[in-house]
């Protein structure tokens, strides 16, 4: 009798939580990330913020070995010895997202394991190590280990850094901390952009370049040590102690009593006794959520994003605009966009800036065709091609970008959230590497015109694809969330 009636309250749980998700019925009084707590206020934005902006170091170093190769590729193939080999020079860059597709596909598995805090320290020991062994090689062997090195770490870093910011944010700023990981990526992506500029000048600064990498690694490995663990991966191992001392820490007592009761209602240290078993994720009632955010992962991909920063050096020079100076607007643009999605996230969400994004995409790329298609004189295509490639960046960097790791993070389940969010980010790499690997060849078969024709349709269809299949998270707890999206066996 007592299981039948734990099992009608929480349906009638999950009922409540779905209509008020559907309804955008957003709770005033408890938008700590543990709503319904009658609680009168909202816990200090402040307190958890420190802890926030440690985590974010690993988009940082994410970015930065993005872009690290980017100026300093040609210096690093003449010391090496293997300059004008496309193959070779083709190797260091794809080496390091072959290690990154390593990387995230343990991710869940490490951060389950370990806790948070520990993850992001093996995270940045890779990172380190391959960095080093990057800045000292005299050979390309040891640069493609180094790179496979680093890449382990990029790609375990930033699904553990969604999951993390995520989990000890409040709800009414998670949308705003959420974003914090994306401008992360944009300055470290500029960063290395600006610090290997001297390398054209310098046959060996390419060397400072990676040496300079390790320190933000190193940062975030003891710092951690200072940042609380998750209060969600503590509640789901049972260290109950733990996880009010860590809650205190982050929202303050007064908030400690309610943040329990909210983390009781999924009951996931009754879940942790079985293990997640991958079939779990592939089928059954978890499927829906994971093919959402493998899905947002691949249109984000699908969307032709790598396939116009490829060619934004090529239409600076059009321009006449230096390929250094092209790569900094595209920079700027970028971070400007991620710093209007952060103000936005949590006023606007995160569905109406995902439709926004995806739709403003295909305006841009349909700019780019009329300018592909030489219909106007060469100076009005010039224009067009320009403008049609800032407006993507800037419209992908407002939904497309920020969007997908913030919102895995609160749609997935707690019991599966680590592990199924490694698989949706194995599916962004695999992605991304195919869409760079088929590319040039597309483009010599198909044209400009065809190809980016392509890239729009994957805009549009991700568009309708939202529309139907997302949900508005913004102010609502990661429990009710869980409880209006699980059907209950």
């Amino acid at each position: 009798m007592r299981g039948r009636h734990v099992e009608t309250l929480l349906v009638q749980k999950r009922s409540s939580s779905r209509e008020h998700l559907n309804g955008y019925d957003y709770d005033r009084e408890g938008l700590l990330g543990y709503s319904h707590s009658g609680q009168t206020s909202n816990p200090s934005w402040k307190r958890p913020l420190p802890h926030v902006l440690v985590a974010t170091i690993s988009s940082f170093l994410f970015g930065y070995h993005l872009g690290v190769v980017n100026d300093t590729l040609e210096s690093i193939s003449v010391e090496l010895g293997f300059s004008g080999s496309t193959l070779a020079e083709g190797l260091v860059v794809s080496t390091c997202l072959a290690g990154a597709l390593l990387g995230s596909l343990f991710s869940g598995w490490i951060s389950d394991g370990l806790g948070r805090r520990r993850a992001f320290q093996l995270c940045a020991l890779p990172m380190i190590i391959g960095a080093s062994m990057s800045a000292t090689t005299s050979s390309l062997e040891g640069m493609l280990l180094g790179r496979f090195f680093v890449g382990t770490g990029m790609g375990l870093g930033p699904p553990v850094a969604a999951l993390y910011v995520s989990e000890v944010s409040p709800a009414y700023v998670r949308g705003t901390y959420g974003s914090f990981t994306q401008i992360a990526t944009c300055l470290g992506l500029m960063s290395a952009l600006l610090i290997g500029i001297p390398a054209k000048n310098d046959p060996s600064w390419w060397r400072v370049c990676f040496w300079v990498s390790t320190m933000p690694a190193t940062l975030l490995a003891i710092l951690m040590e200072f940042c609380t663990e998750s209060p969600h991966w503590l509640y789901k191992r049972g260290r109950i102690a733990q996880t009010e001392e860590e809650l205190e820490r982050l929202f303050g007592p007064p908030h400690v009593k309610s943040a329990m009761a909210e983390l009781s209602k999924t009951d996931n240290r009754a879940d942790e006794a079985d293990a997640v078993k991958f079939s779990e994720l592939l089928y059954g009632r978890h499927f829906k959520v994971v093919f959402i955010g493998s899905a947002l992962f691949a249109f984000q991909q699908l969307s032709g994003i790598n396939a116009v920063f490829f060619f934004s050096s090529t239409v600076f020079k059009s321009a006449g605009v230096p390929s250094d100076i092209g790569n900094i607007c595209i920079g700027v643009v970028n971070l400007s966009g991620s710093i209007v999605a952060m103000i936005l996230m949590d006023r606007l969400g995160r569905k109406l800036l995902l439709l926004g994004s995806f739709l403003g995409m295909v305006v841009a790329i349909g700019f780019q065709v009329i300018a592909a298609s030489d219909i106007m004189s060469p100076s009005k295509n010039l224009y067009l091609s320009v403008g049609g490639m800032l407006l993507f960046v800037l419209t992908f960097s407002l939904g497309a970008g920020p969007v997908p790791g913030l919102l895995l993070s609160e749609i997935l389940p707690s019991r599966i959230r680590a592990k199924a969010m490694a698989v949706c980010m194995s599916v962004h790499w695999v992605v991304n590497f195919f869409v760079g690997l088929l590319f040039l060849n597309l483009l010599d078969m198909l044209g400009p015109q065809i190809l980016y024709t392509i890239f729009a349709t994957f805009c549009l269809l991700a568009a309708v694809f939202v529309k139907k299949n997302v949900i508005e998270t913004k102010g609502k707890s990661l429990q009710e969330i869980e409880m209006a999206l699980i059907p209950v066996d």
